[in-house]
Parts: structure tokens; C-alpha cells; sequence
């Protein structure tokens, strides 16, 4: 009996030794001789896993997902940089991005529908409260130092000292970035479908698609030597009208 026992022992051991010197030679060999025995049944378990390589994915539709991830992620960094940055260069692919996200959409309609419907704004990002029966009136404090019938699509006011520029009335921020004519400039669209364009600023305080009310700053005019005027044009129906004109005519009512 006992001489069983060993017998067994000295088997299994040779077994493993062969094992062991097929592994440097080819997996198939491996499979092959582990296979259990009669009397390796039951308390030997053996293992058929190669671990001769690096292991990989089962399913190719991982890497698929992951790769459409990283290129989702680079994509918004690379939109959100793109408006962040005040480079000419990018001046022209900016544009082009704001018109592609902005045209013909009624942001400023939708909200006011919202509003109507809900009680409350879209998007709360004042702490000022719109008071529809004000009057409307300039940006800024200045005298016209150029008009709509010269400028043929705005007006030019001269402020004298450093001041705030504020909407002319409540509406979500199209454009807020460099121009190439009007530099620092912020595009507001109204209700109405209006637009209201405040260039020449000196500073901006306000971002991309947010909702303004009447009056709330959307920057800050600094007059130098070489900017001496904040630019202002209302736009409505792709034509542009004369702000003197609207603000008087308001103004009479």
C-alpha cells in the first residue's frame, strides 16, 4: 500500500517537471499534460491559463468607447479654448463656431417663453430684476460723437470718464470675444429677434449664452488715446436701424 502511495507521488512529480519544460516550449504541450490524471482527481486542481504574454481585452468594443471618450472630452476643451482665446487668429474659427451654435436659433424668445409659461427664468445669472416699464436708454453716459448716417450700422458715444456698459434690454449673449472692427465687443439677442451690439469695450463681464436683464453691465469702457468711443448698433429683421431713433421713439411713448 504504502508502496502505491509513492509510486503516485513520484508520477505526479514527473508530470510536473514535464510541464514545467514544455511551458518554455509551446502552450500546446502545456494543455496537453495538464491535463489531470486518475489519481490527481481529487485534491489537485491544475491550471490551463498561458501566462506566457501579456493578457488582453475580450472585447475590442471597450477600446471603441474609450477612444470615442477621449475625442468627445478633447473636443469640448478645444471649443471651450477657442473662445477663451483672444488671438486673431482664432478670430475667424471663433466666429464661425458662434454663427454654426447661434443662427436662427431664438434663445432670447425661448426664454421669455419660458418665463411666461414657468414663472421663472432659465437660467438665473443676475441678482437684478428686469423692470419692463424703464425706459430705454444708452449704454453708456456720452454725446453721439458719431452717427448712424455716417456710420451706416451704428452710432459711436464718447463717454468721459471709465464707466459701465449696460444692456439696453433683457435678452442671452450670442457673442462675447474679440471682433476684428470693434474689438471687445458682446452681442445681445432680444425677444423681439433684435440684436444689440456694444463694441470697443475695454473690458467683459459676461460669457457665452448667458441670460442679462435690462440694464445689467456687460463690461467695462476705459477711454485712451486710442479708444475714445464705445460702439452701439441694433440689428433687427438682418438690417440695421438707428438707436437714436428706437430709444426716442420709446422715450415718447
Amino acid at each position: 500500500m504504502k508502496k502505491g502511495v509513492k509510486d503516485v507521488r513520484k508520477s505526479i512529480n514527473q508530470r510536473k517537471k514535464m510541464r514545467g519544460t514544455a511551458g518554455k516550449n509551446s502552450t500546446k504541450q502545456i494543455l496537453s499534460s495538464s491535463l489531470p490524471q486518475e489519481e490527481e482527481k481529487h485534491g489537485y486542481f491544475p491550471v490551463f491559463t498561458d501566462d506566457s504574454g501579456p493578457s488582453k481585452p475580450s472585447d475590442g468594443r471597450i477600446t471603441g468607447f474609450a477612444i470615442k471618450g477621449v475625442l468627445s472630452a478633447m473636443l469640448f476643451l478645444s471649443t471651450a479654448l477657442l473662445f477663451q482665446t483672444d488671438s486673431e487668429l482664432l478670430s475667424a474659427p471663433k466666429e464661425w463656431t458662434a454663427n454654426t451654435l447661434t443662427e436662427e436659433f431664438p434663445f432670447a424668445s425661448v426664454n421669455q417663453w419660458y418665463q411666461e409659461t414657468f414663472g421663472a427664468p432659465m437660467a438665473i445669472s443676475s441678482s437684478q430684476s428686469p423692470d419692463q416699464g424703464e425706459a430705454l436708454a444708452f449704454p453708456v453716459n456720452g454725446s453721439v460723437s458719431e452717427t448712424f448716417q455716417v456710420n451706416g450700422t451704428g452710432i459711436k458715444l464718447a463717454p468721459e470718464q471709465e464707466t459701465a456698459v449696460s444692456a439696453l434690454q433683457g435678452g442671452v449673449v450670442t457673442f462675447a470675444g474679440n471682433d476684428q472692427e470693434t474689438g471687445k465687443t458682446v452681442v445681445v439677442q432680444h425677444a423681439d429677434n433684435s440684436e444689440t451690439v456694444y463694441g470697443n469695450l475695454s473690458s467683459i463681464d459676461v460669457h457665452l449664452y448667458q441670460f442679462i436683464n435690462r440694464g445689467q453691465k456687460l463690461g467695462i469702457f476705459t477711454p485712451d488715446t486710442n479708444n475714445k468711443n464705445v460702439y452701439f448698433a441694433i440689428e433687427k429683421n438682418n438690417s440695421y436701424v438707428d438707436p437714436v431713433q428706437v430709444i426716442q421713439v420709446d422715450d415718447s411713448e
